[in-house]
């Protein structure tokens, strides 16, 4: 495939290979764009250049599937087989877990602005805090052009055949340019502008197939112009985004929130954007590459399967699904192409899942549920929520643990913002939610298994989750709530018991003195 310059009409050669770009890395406190995101993971000794030549046909995705299940560096691949006319370099694990355990989230904190150091507990709070700032935060730029724009393709020169496309996993339907760009769409009013990760593969030479499915919303936004009689859906797909902006995308945001508001509230500042050079979409001008063209309401073809991010992967599953058409390429000199490579926890399709946190929370709080806090373990692949319960509002309510559950289950999984949450746990105040081992020992101890066990088969559900195959209504329920609270907890009196632990159950001088001469004794 050729690279037509700016000019649209000077062929022109492809940057050096070998060239990484060198900024300074982003300033604590800052988000930064893609190649700066990039530059400060390396600073951290968090990225390794490779420049052996790797294949797009497997060996990238067992590389990255690799690094998932390592936590090891991102990798950044400078020389991939097939790639010409700065068309691509390849990365990935962008937002996966780091082998450090005081750094263990870093590239998602980095990518907010956040020490690399952040909790759990300090991400979901900053995302919150920019959820509920959106409206003060100043529009973003229309800027005249940008780096995404340094080479066009139009028309007849798109051959997407002949770019290096992965074959991420041996059992998928073919090879996936999308796991980690994100979808520009517009309902057909402009109010909402969609910003959304949803995987896609190569068709034909201008042609991607893609999942699309309810209650997404990109299949909301799809069918908003199909209700009008439109065939076709001005589209875009951004490539190396900011990381700031590809963490909105895959996000639970409300129906009709922009993720450009959401962004620009977390990084403190608008970002810039383009339009596009088909339709009037924007996108961010420092993204690596756009395609551009249009969602079709009317033509479909074969997509998947695909190994998707529960680790399991089923022969012969593929369904008819949208195409996009490509009506043009732009991108920048010597490009970076980012991929995710789902499977066995841990890999940013799982830390991206847990994200969904603060919106969860966000619903409980709306409907004035007593819940104080919510995390979810990514050892559950995200799916199990546990819910601590504010002890004191729990006893003032009157209510018993069939109420509490129904009326949390109705409300929360209603709600599509939680639609990656299968199970909801209600643990007590006295529980360290973002601690496994208390959570598992509350489950343990406090729900009977069937009589605690509240289920959902109403809601919207999860046809992604495997336990969902077979089901004859795949798109509904597979929810349920369960309490693990003590009866005592609901009454008057409160608690009737206490934790057997070191904190609990020996005096304060006892634990003063056993701590001041713990290491006398020789322990560790």
């Amino acid at each position: 495939m050729f690279r037509i310059s700016a000019t649209h009409g000077r062929w022109t050669s492809a940057h050096g290979s070998q060239r990484h770009y060198v900024h300074q890395a982003t300033p604590q406190g800052t988000a930064p764009d893609f190649r700066s995101f990039l530059n400060t993971l390396r600073a951290d000794g968090d990225l390794v250049d490779i420049y052996q030549e790797v294949d797009p046909h497997l060996e990238v995705g067992a590389i990255a599937r690799r690094v998932s299940e390592r936590n090891a560096q991102v990798p950044l691949f400078h020389q991939v087989k097939g790639a010409r006319d700065g068309l691509w370099r390849m990365t990935s694990n962008l937002q996966s877990l780091c082998q450090s355990p005081t750094e263990r989230l870093g590239r998602i904190a980095r990518g907010i602005g956040l020490p690399p150091s952040a909790s759990w507990r300090e991400i979901n709070t900053k995302l919150l805090q920019a959820k509920r700032s959106c409206p003060s935060v100043a529009s973003s730029p229309v800027l005249s052009t940008g780096p995404c724009k340094e080479n066009k393709i139009f028309g007849d020169q798109i051959n997407m055949m002949q770019l290096p496309a992965p074959l991420l996993h041996q059992g998928d339907g073919g090879r996936y340019v999308q796991t980690y760009g994100m979808h520009i769409l517009q309902s057909p009013d402009g109010s909402w502008i969609n910003w959304s990760i949803a995987r896609a593969m190569i068709n034909d030479r201008n042609k991607l197939v893609g999942l699309c499915i309810p209650p997404q919303h990109n299949w909301q936004i799809k069918e908003m112009w199909r209700k009008q009689g439109h065939a076709e859906v001005p589209w875009a797909l951004a490539l190396g985004v900011p990381p700031a902006a590809i963490i909105a995308a895959g996000l639970p945001i409300p129906d009709g929130v922009s993720e450009l508001d959401y962004v620009n509230a977390i990084t403190g500042s608008p970002m810039g954007l383009v339009r596009c050079e088909t339709n009037d979409l924007l996108v961010p001008a420092s993204c690596e590459i756009v395609f551009e063209g249009t969602l079709s309401n009317t033509e479909t073809a074969l997509e998947g399967p695909f190994g998707e991010y529960f680790g399991h992967g089923f022969e012969g599953e593929s369904r008819q699904m949208p195409i996009y058409h490509v009506n043009a390429i732009t991108h920048r000199g010597n490009a970076i192409l980012p991929i995710s490579v789902p499977g066995v926890i841990t890999d940013e399709s799982h830390t991206l899942a847990a994200l969904m946190v603060p919106e969860i929370l966000d619903i409980c709080l709306e409907h004035g549920l007593p819940i104080s806090d919510a995390f979810a373990p990514l050892e559950t692949n995200a799916t199990w929520v546990f819910l601590q319960v504010n002890s004191e509002r729990l006893r003032s309510m009157g209510t018993n643990a069939q109420q509490l559950c129904r009326s949390i289950g109705q409300t929360v999984f209603q709600d599509k913002r939680a639609w990656l949450a299968s199970r909801l746990f209600l643990v007590g105040d006295d529980i360290d939610i973002y601690d496994f081992q208390q959570t598992m020992w509350a489950v343990a101890c406090r729900s009977r298994p069937g009589q605690d066990d509240y289920g959902f088969d109403d809601v919207p559900g999860l046809p992604l989750v495997p336990s969902m195959r077979g089901s004859p209504r795949p798109c509904r329920g597979g929810k349920t709530v369960t309490n693990c609270l003590l009866e005592s907890e609901f009454t008057a009196g409160g608690r009737d018991w206490h934790k057997v632990d070191f904190q609990h159950a020996y005096p304060k001088d006892v634990q003063e003195r056993v701590l001041s001469r713990w290491g006398a004794m020789g322990l560790k």
